[in-house]
């Protein structure tokens, strides 16, 4: 079984496209973690001042 799946992934059009999604899974989920980082915030500004 294990083996047929070995050959299937070997070609380069299912090699390409498996990369492809990978890529674009991986990229994706740095996409969503960015929003999280706060870059795009305001700087805090302290009220006591």
């Amino acid at each position: 079984m294990f083996a047929k799946l070995k050959v299937w992934f070997q070609r380069p059009v299912v090699h390409f496209i498996a990369l492809t999604v990978l890529y674009f899974a991986i990229m994706l989920a740095l996409v969503y973690l960015y929003g999280y980082s706060g870059m795009n915030q305001a700087k805090f500004i302290y009220n006591e001042f």
